[in-house]
C-alpha cells in the first residue's frame, strides 16, 4: 500500500469515528425524552432548558416605621462617689463588690467612740449654757421691776439685759455644737444614697479615712432608669425636632451581638449645638431598664423611630440586586418565568427593603438563586420563601 493510500484510509476512519460519536449523542438526547430539534436549540428561549430552582416570596404592603439608626453608649442615670465625711478608722465593710444596694443600706462603719465622747461633751456644754441663760433671763425680769420703781439706774439694767442676751446666744451656740456632734456620730455609719450597683471597694476594714478625701471608698451607679447617648448626622436634625415637637419619640436598642430588640425607651434630650468636628448632633434617650439588661459603658445599636409609613411595599433586602443600570429584582410570572424588573428602593429597614416604584402588591420576587437566572428563564420554586415581615 502506497503512502497516499494509507492517508486516504486514515481520513476515512476519522470520518467514520466522528459520525458514530454524533449518532450516539443524538441517541442519548432522544432517549432522555427530548427531540432532536430541542437538542439543537440547547434550552434557549422562554421554554427551553431545565428550570432553575429558586426561592421566592410575595411583595407585602404594610405599615413600616421610619427609623434613624446609630451607635449609642449606655450611661448610668446617676453616679455617686461615696466618701467619708469624718476622719476615723473603718471598723466594718458591709457591702460586696458588684452587689446591688438599696437607698439607706449600710456600706461602711467608722469607729464611733471619739464622736460619742464629743457628743457627751456637747450635751454637757449645752446644759450648762442653757442654765446660765435661764438665770440671766430671770435676773433681767427682776431688774426690770426695779427699774420701773426707779430703784436702779437705766445703765445698770442695760448691763443686765446685755448679759441675758449674751447667755442666750451662748446657749444657742452650744445647741448648734450639740447638733453638729450628733451629725458627726451619724456620719460614722455610711449609707447608700441611692438604689444601684456598687463597683470596686477601694478600702477595707482597718484603714484610716479622712473626710472628703480625693479617692472615694467606692462608686455606685444607678441603672434603673438608665440613659443611652447617641449621635445622628446634622441633616436629620430638622425632622427629629419636627416629630419630637408632636410627641415623644420611641427609641429601641440592641446589643451588637444580639438580634432581639430591648424594651422601647423615649427621646428626652437634643443637644443645643452641632459638633462642628463631626457634623453630628448628640441625643439622649431614657429607658426604664427594669431587668438591668443595659449596663453603663455598653455600646448598643440605636433605632430612633420618627413616624409610621402606611401602605409601604416591602420585600427582603436579599431580593434586591444591583447592576450597571441600577437596582433590579427577578419577578416570577404565573407561567413560572423569571422577568428582570427595574425598581427604586426608597430605604432599608433592617433586613427589609421598602420599594418606591417598580413592584406591585402580591407579586412574587426571587430571594435566592438570582445568580443562575437571566431574563425569560424558566424557574422552579425550590421551597417557600419567608415572607417579609
Amino acid at each position: 500500500m502506497t503512502a497516499s493510500s494509507r492517508r486516504r484510509v486514515f481520513a476515512l476512519a476519522v470520518v467514520v469515528a466522528v459520525a458514530a460519536a454524533v449518532g450516539l449523542g443524538s441517541y442519548l438526547i432522544v432517549a432522555d425524552g427530548r427531540t432532536a430539534k430541542s437538542a439543537k436549540e440547547g434550552g434557549k428561549g422562554k421554554g427551553g432548558g431545565p428550570a432553575v430552582p429558586v426561592t421566592v416570596t410575595r411583595v407585602l404592603q404594610e405599615t413600616v416605621p421610619m427609623r434613624i439608626t446609630a451607635i449609642g453608649n449606655v450611661e448610668a442615670f446617676s453616679t455617686v462617689q461615696v466618701k467619708a465625711r469624718v476622719d476615723g478608722q473603718i471598723t466594718a465593710v458591709n457591702v460586696r463588690e458588684g452587689a446591688a444596694v438599696k437607698k439607706g443600706d449600710v456600706l461602711f462603719r467608722i469607729d464611733p467612740r471619739p464622736f460619742e465622747a464629743a457628743l457627751r461633751q456637747a450635751e454637757a456644754n449645752a446644759l450648762r449654757d442653757a442654765a446660765a441663760r435661764d438665770h440671766s433671763q430671770s435676773q433681767e425680769k427682776r431688774y426690770l421691776e426695779l427699774l420701773e420703781k426707779n430703784f436702779i439706774s437705766k445703765d445698770a439694767y442695760a448691763q443686765i439685759r446685755t448679759n441675758a442676751a449674751t447667755a442666750d446666744a451662748t446657749a444657742r451656740a452650744s445647741q448648734a455644737a450639740l447638733e453638729n456632734a450628733r451629725l458627726n456620730l451619724e456620719y460614722c455609719t455610711i449609707r447608700s444614697p441611692l438604689d444601684g450597683y456598687v463597683g470596686r471597694v477601694l478600702l477595707q476594714a482597718g484603714n484610716m479615712v479622712r473626710a472628703n478625701d480625693v479617692n472615694p471608698l467606692l462608686v455606685i451607679n444607678q441603672v434603673r432608669p438608665i440613659y443611652v447617648n447617641f449621635a445622628v448626622p446634622e441633616q436629620n436634625l430638622p425632622e427629629v425636632r419636627q416629630y419630637m415637637a408632636k410627641g415623644p419619640l420611641a427609641v429601641e436598642v440592641t446589643p451588637p451581638e444580639s438580634q432581639q430588640m430591648r424594651p422601647s425607651g423615649r427621646l428626652i434630650f437634643i443637644d443645643n449645638a452641632v459638633d462642628p468636628s463631626t457634623g453630628t448632633i448628640r441625643l439622649r434617650a431614657q429607658f426604664d431598664n427594669a431587668d438591668a439588661a443595659l449596663w453603663p459603658g455598653q455600646f448598643v445599636n440605636v433605632s430612633l423611630r420618627l413616624f409610621e409609613q402606611a401602605d409601604a411595599l416591602v420585600i427582603p433586602s436579599t431580593a434586591v440586586q444591583t447592576g450597571p443600570d441600577g437596582q433590579y429584582v427577578y419577578v416570577v410570572s404565573a407561567e413560572m418565568v423569571a422577568d428582570l424588573r427595574r425598581i427604586a428602593v426608597q430605604r432599608t429597614d433592617g433586613e427589609r427593603a421598602i420599594v418606591a416604584k417598580g413592584l406591585a402588591k402580591d407579586e412574587l420576587v426571587v430571594v435566592r438563586g438570582q445568580l443562575r437566572l437571566g431574563p425569560k428563564m424558566r424557574v422552579q420554586v425550590a421551597k417557600p420563601g419567608a415572607e417579609a415581615s
